[in-house]
């Protein structure tokens, strides 16, 4: 992924490859144009910053009549204020002035992100948006004074079909953004995703190899070993956070003990055992209630046709 500015400040399309279930992906990142102070044009791609503040507006859209989800238009977000963002940011650890989330607002509104897979024809299919689909505000000079000056954020698409098909996740916010690094609430963020059925006696694999293709984090590093050091410290973090108990490692070295792999078994706390169970009792119930509501309505619409008795158990 070749990220260098050239001479003017301006940055190219980035380009990565990886895997989903199996499944491979291309994802171009394009960069946001922004105006600095001194007048000059300057790109930027989405960063650990912006990460942190979409993660916040997504927290703030949870609140009571801060969050909106339009199914007839398709389109979710959130309604806040700049004080309210800071102090929320604040509040987890990652303090920003004004000028610095203005700016990270930028770059997710104006940066885009496309996805491309191929198709079982041999085509390409692809989706691309901006990481926010639509923003709108008030630039003030003293947003002390108007602190509940409104702005309105709308997200990145596929968080709306995540939330139209209940496929978000219930996770640990205040772990997720106490993380100091990107590199850990991403694995954070990839065994929320994939180890649904954790279990004390349930462990979870994964490579070095895996997580360096994927996560696009490893590939700044000039050593494998400089790399495995950072994922080391990464799982530490983990531990520390209380989402695993062990950690095991195994380096798989060929010819002249090459290092060519390394493989991570992980067993969880007890802790992140019971919210990954209560993610998906809360999924599961989400999709029931939805089912249901669907029936209803066929119900109303369609009075004469005939459905299926559903058997229950008693007090369910």
């Amino acid at each position: 992924m070749n990220t260098m500015r050239t001479a003017d400040g301006f940055l190219g399309v980035a380009e990565l490859s990886f895997q989903y279930r199996g499944r491979a992906l291309t994802a171009r990142i394009y960069p946001a144009q922004i105006k600095n102070d001194d007048g000059q044009w300057k790109s930027y791609y989405p960063s650990a910053r912006e990460e942190l503040v979409e993660y916040a507006l997504r927290k703030i859209s949870a609140e009571q009549g801060a969050g909106f989800f339009d199914r007839s238009t398709y389109r979710s977000g959130a309604r806040f204020s700049l004080y309210q963002l800071r102090k929320e940011l604040e509040q987890q650890g990652h303090s920003l002035r004004y000028d610095q989330i203005i700016e990270a607002l930028d770059i997710l509104s104006l940066s885009s992100i496309e996805i491309e897979c191929a198709t079982d024809g041999g085509d390409k299919a692809f989706a691309r948006s901006t990481y926010f689909a639509a923003l709108s505000g008030v630039k003030r000079k003293d947003y002390e004074t108007h602190r509940d000056a409104r702005w309105i954020a709308q997200f990145h698409p596929l968080v709306t079909q995540s939330i139209d098909h209940v496929t978000y996740r219930q996770f640990n916010y205040q772990r997720m953004m106490t993380c100091s690094t990107q590199l850990a609430r991403w694995l954070i963020g990839q065994l929320v995703l994939k180890y649904t059925q954790a279990a004390m006696l349930n462990s979870f694999e994964t490579r070095y190899s895996t997580i360096k293709r994927d996560s696009a984090l490893l590939a700044g590093y000039k050593l494998d070993r400089q790399a495995i050091a950072a994922l080391d410290q990464a799982w530490d973090e983990l531990k520390s956070l209380g989402a695993l108990s062990t950690v095991k490692k195994i380096e798989q070295r060929g010819a002249r003990s090459k290092l060519e792999d390394v493989i991570y078994t992980l067993h969880p706390t007890q802790e992140f055992v019971a919210e990954q169970k209560a993610a998906n009792r809360r999924q599961n119930n989400a999709k029931g209630g939805i089912s249901s509501a669907i029936e209803m309505q066929n119900r109303v619409e369609q009075p004469n046709k005939k459905y299926p008795v559903r058997a229950t158990r008693r007090g369910k």
